[in-house]
C-alpha cells in the first residue's frame, strides 16, 4: 500500500499523529524537494526523542518533483510489500499528484490522507465562508480564463498563481486591465500552514513585498467600492466597470465599459430633452449620459427589486441626479413618463416587442432609440418594428478585446460581442 499524505507549508513537523506514524514506519519516503531536505534532520530528531528506534536507518529518500522518475521505485516497493509514503502538498487529489498516481497504479494500492488545501486555509485566515467562492488555476496556463472569470464578477475568487509566469503581480495586472481594482480586495496569502505564514491585504498600487514567497495564492474578495470618489476627478465618460455598485445576487450584470461608450455615441445625446433608460440594470449608461449632458431628464426603469436604491447610490457616486427611478415592469411603467427624445432599450425577454411598440408610439419626432442585443434572433424580431414605424435603421456589431498579461507580452482577451440596433424617427 502506498500512503499519500498531504501536508501544509509546515511540512512533516505539522502532520497529525496518525500521519506521523505512517512516515515513521516508511522504508521508502518520497516528497517534493522543498520538503525532502528537512526529512533527514527530522528523522534524527525523532530518534533522539525516542519515537523511532535508534537502530533503524533513515528510509530511502526520493524527490517527487519529477513524477516520471518515481513510478519505477514505487512499483518495486509495492511489489515487495515495502512500506512507502509519499508526502504531497495539501489535498493530493486537488491539483496534486493524486491524479498521476491513479493513472499508474490501481486505486486499491493507494490510500490518501489529505491535509486542508490552500483554499481552505486561506479562507480560514480571513474568517470568511467559502461555499460561494470560485477558483481558477494559472499553473502553466494563459491568463485569459482569469480575465473571463472576472467578467462574471464572482463574490470571491481564489487564484492559484504560477510564480514562474508572474504570480501575484500577473493577477494584479489582469485585475487592473479589467477595470475592477476598486471592486475587489486583494489578499496575498504566503506559506499557509507554516510558522512564518503571512496573509496581507494589498491596496491598489501598493508594491508586492520584495520577499514574496513563491508558495503563495491570491484571494479576490468582492466589496463595494470604498467611498465615493470626487465626481470632478472622474473621466467624463467611459468609467471603469469597478466604479459601479452591483446587485449582490447578480454581480457582473451590467453594460461593460466598451459597450457603454458605443451606446452613448449611438444615442446622439441632445443638450436638453428626455432620456428613457429601460432595463437600466445598475444605471451605468443613463448615469454616464447625465455626465455628458447634465440638462437631460433621465428616467431609469428596472424591474429588479432594490434597483432604485442601487441606481440612486451610483448616481450619487457620479455626481448626477436622475429625474426619476422606477422599479416597475415595462411597458406598463412607461405610461406616466414624459415623452422621450432618446431611448435606450436594454434587458431581454419576451416583452421586448411590446416595449418597443410602446416606445415608438411615444418617441418624439427626430427621436432615437438604441437597442443592444446579444442574438441575431432578437435583431430579426425587432428590426421590422423600427422599419414599420418609418425609422431610419442602422445595425452594427461591436467586439472588444482587453489586454491581459502573457509571459513578457500582452494577450487580447475577448469580451462578448454585442449587436446594436438603432432607429431614428424623421
Amino acid at each position: 500500500m502506498l500512503e499519500i499524505v498531504g501536508t501544509d507549508a509546515g511540512g512533516v513537523a505539522a502532520l497529525p499523529d496518525r500521519s506521523l506514524a505512517l512516515v515513521r514506519a516508511a522504508q521508502l519516503l518520497l516528497a517534493p524537494q522543498r520538503l525532502l531536505a528537512e526529512l533527514g534532520p527530522w528523522w534524527q530528531a525523532e530518534q533522539a526523542a525516542g519515537r523511532i528506534p535508534v537502530e533503524r536507518s533513515c528510509p530511502a529518500l526520493l524527490a517527487s518533483d519529477r513524477s516520471e522518475q518515481i513510478f519505477g521505485p514505487l512499483q518495486q516497493a509495492l511489489a515487495s510489500g515495502e512500506p512507502a509514503v509519499l508526502l504531497a502538498s495539501g489535498d493530493p487529489l486537488w491539483f496534486g499528484i493524486g491524479r498521476l498516481l491513479l493513472q499508474h497504479f490501481p486505486a486499491a494500492q493507494l490510500r490518501f490522507h489529505p491535509a486542508p488545501c490552500s483554499l481552505q486555509l486561506a479562507f480560514a485566515r480571513l474568517c470568511r465562508p467559502w461555499q460561494d467562492a470560485s477558483w481558477i488555476s494559472l499553473h502553466g496556463r494563459d491568463p485569459e480564463p482569469l480575465a473571463a472569470a472576472l467578467q462574471k464578477r464572482p463574490s470571491a475568487l481564489a487564484v492559484l498563481t504560477d510564480p514562474s509566469r508572474g504570480g501575484a503581480e500577473e493577477v494584479r495586472r489582469i485585475l487592473a486591465a479589467s477595470g475592477l481594482e476598486a471592486a475587489y480586495a486583494f489578499w496575498l496569502c504566503e506559506r499557509l500552514g507554516h510558522s512564518a505564514e503571512r496573509v496581507q491585504r494589498l491596496e491598489p498600487g501598493a508594491p508586492l513585498p520584495l520577499d514574496c514567497d513563491p508558495l503563495h495564492l491570491v484571494l479576490l474578495i468582492a466589496e463595494s467600492p470604498a467611498g465615493a470618489a470626487d465626481p470632478a476627478t472622474l473621466p467624463l465618460f467611459g468609467l471603469d466597470d469597478g466604479l459601479f455598485l452591483q446587485h449582490d445576487d447578480r454581480p457582473g450584470l451590467m453594460t461593460k465599459r466598451e459597450v457603454r461608450i458605443q451606446l452613448l455615441a449611438d444615442l446622439e445625446l441632445p443638450e436638453l430633452g428626455v432620456l428613457w433608460d429601460i432595463g437600466a440594470g445598475v444605471g451605468s449608461v443613463g448615469l454616464e449620459a447625465l455626465r455628458l449632458r447634465p440638462g437631460l431628464k433621465l428616467w431609469a426603469i428596472e424591474v429588479r427589486g432594490g434597483s432604485a436604491a442601487l441606481i440612486a447610490a451610483n448616481a450619487e457616486r457620479l455626481g448626477v441626479r436622475p429625474a426619476g427611478l422606477r422599479e416597475a415592469k415595462a411597458p406598463e411603467a412607461l405610461a406616466e413618463l414624459p415623452d422621450p427624445d432618446r431611448v435606450l432599450l436594454g434587458g431581454s425577454g419576451r416583452e421586448r416587442v411590446a416595449v418597443l411598440t410602446a416606445v415608438l408610439q411615444r418617441l418624439r419626432p427626430g427621436g432615437v432609440v438604441v437597442i443592444p442585443l446579444a442574438t441575431v434572433e432578437a435583431l430579426a424580431e425587432l428590426r421590422p418594428l423600427l422599419e414599420q414605424a418609418g425609422c431610419a435603421v442602422k445595425v452594427a456589431q461591436h467586439q472588444a478585446w482587453r489586454g491581459a498579461p502573457l509571459a513578457e507580452g500582452t494577450r487580447l482577451a475577448p469580451l462578448n460581442p454585442v449587436l446594436v440596433l438603432k432607429g431614428r424617427l424623421p
